[in-house]
């Protein structure tokens, strides 16, 4: 059984005064850099169906796509609804003349880069414009600076700090007030529990995750007889892999029987448990189709019963810590 929830679904975003969904559409998919098939059509339609899906958090970035192209995308299909809408995008990683992504947060190629996406946006202001990544090379308060300079300026209103640990947080946040901070979290990935969620608590910042659905292993879509194509960049990723498959297929036949027992998908029923972690503001759900961000959105306006969190939270214990890409605490 599912407890009802008729709350207003819109969260603050830390204490900008902004609200947002708890569900935010990601539009990494969309920009074709890993993702098969992917055609305008389809990316148009799925940002433009987030305004009925009460879905008012779009999270885009510089580098996603050579030419930007999430970003020309997202100023296409919502532009004239842009106050409908809270944009979010990122700076610090472009592509060389390799085609290779590179971090660069000096705050001369932040200040740059910002530039090129209210253009791509189609807009005068960014409402939340992250350091994508800490720059080995630069210092992350010089990054945090020449935010604060786009603050200063009117062209952005609240910086965020994506893939950052507690410490360079601290560092950012204490040259430029943050606004939100980005990171990786999942059932399988709970690092940031010990250390970032609760200074981000504490200091009254949004914690928006991504990888809730660990690139669609947690979806449920997947089987044991699942073949990923030679091309699908998931092979590459541990959890995708020999035992660390396995076990993740256990987990997931288990978490079927959930869903089952609250008439939602397992996609649904993950997204709904990540947005229910205390401290956990809004959860990015890519999306390159109209009926993956419609599937995710059902996530929102029921929770899980108390019974049920507890069934999962045994179910994650008895899996045990996953092979991930990258821990963050």
């Amino acid at each position: 059984m599912v407890e009802s929830d008729n709350t207003n679904e819109m969260r603050p975003l830390g204490s900008s005064g902004l609200h947002v969904s708890p569900v935010a559409l990601g539009t990494w998919p969309m920009a074709g850099v890993t993702s098969l098939d992917v055609n305008d059509v389809d990316s148009i339609a799925t940002l433009q169906v987030c305004s009925t899906l009460r879905i008012n958090f779009i999270d885009s970035a510089y580098c996603y796509g050579v030419d930007g192209e999430s970003d020309k995308l997202m100023g296409h299909a919502l532009g004239d609804k842009r106050d409908d809408f809270v944009f979010a995008t990122k700076g610090g990683i472009h592509y060389n003349e390799d085609g290779n992504q590179v971090n660069d947060g000096r705050p001369e190629a932040l200040l740059r880069e910002c530039d090129e996406s209210l253009q791509r946006l189609q807009t005068d202001h960014i409402d939340l414009y992250y350091l994508h990544s800490p720059d080995p090379k630069t210092p992350v308060a010089e990054s945090a600076g020449a935010i604060r300079q786009l603050m200063d300026a009117g062209k952005v209103r609240y910086a965020g700090a994506s893939n950052c640990t507690a410490e360079q947080l601290q560092e950012f946040h204490a040259e430029c007030p943050l606004t939100a901070v980005q990171l990786p979290y999942n059932m399988l990935q709970r690092g940031i529990e010990k250390k970032t969620i609760p200074w981000c608590q504490e200091k009254g910042i949004a914690v928006v995750v991504y990888w809730a659905l660990m690139k669609g292993l947690l979806a449920g879509k997947l089987t044991r007889e699942t073949t990923l194509a030679e091309n699908d960049v998931r092979r590459k990723y541990p959890m995708y892999q020999g035992d660390e498959w396995e076990k993740n297929q256990t987990f997931i036949e288990q978490l079927r029987e959930v869903a089952k027992s609250c008439s939602r998908t397992v996609a649904q029923v993950v997204i709904n448990w990540t947005i229910q972690q205390p401290g956990i503001t809004s959860v990015l759900c890519g999306a390159k189709r109209r009926w993956q961000i419609e599937e995710t959105a059902g996530a929102m306006g029921w929770r899980l019963s108390s019974a049920q969190l507890q069934e999962i939270e045994a179910i994650i214990n008895a899996r045990g810590k996953a092979e991930v890409k990258r821990e963050f605490q």
